[in-house]
């Protein structure tokens, strides 16, 4: 009997999904109006990038969400990652927030298949030849920083 509940509980994507982040790619980043919440510990991590304290580096490079997160600002001409370089590259790629580094694993992509698919429009490297299987325990951790993220910090 417990058998049969743990099949009933275990995710759509229990034994893994094929994916592989493409060089030169930048698709996800690449999205007019996207929203990347931060973490204190992303803060950190891009400020001292930066040679800046937190506090400058979140003036500079945050706007405020509605209740109160800091997010990452976009560009004003495009509204897009302000990271993103000309040649679709992340300039901060050493230092990214997590919430980044998490895609194409966030819960929103995962809810359901449909969802996935959905995803898997924008992202080249789901299902590519070249993917490898990304077992369910390494995707539970990319939630678990891609849900850390979205709580933000204010």
């Amino acid at each position: 009997m417990k058998r049969m509940s743990d099949r009933r509980t275990r995710p759509w994507w229990s034994k893994g999904l094929r994916f592989t982040c493409l060089p030169d790619c930048g698709r996800c980043c690449d999205e007019p109006d996207g929203i990347v919440f931060l973490s204190l510990s992303d803060a950190q991590r891009l400020a001292e990038h930066h040679d800046l304290d937190v506090d400058a580096w979140v003036k500079r490079d945050c706007v405020t969400s509605s209740d109160g997160r800091h997010i990452l600002r976009t560009r004003e001409h495009d509204r897009i990652c302000i990271y993103l370089g000309d040649d679709m590259r992340c300039t901060v790629y050493s230092a990214k927030p997590d919430q980044c580094s998490a895609f194409p694993w966030w819960t929103e992509n995962l809810a359901t298949k449909e969802g996935w698919a959905d995803t898997k429009e924008l992202c080249p490297g789901i299902d590519h030849p070249t993917a490898i299987v990304v077992e369910q325990d390494t995707i539970r951790l990319w939630i678990e920083k891609d849900l850390h993220s979205l709580r933000g910090f204010r």
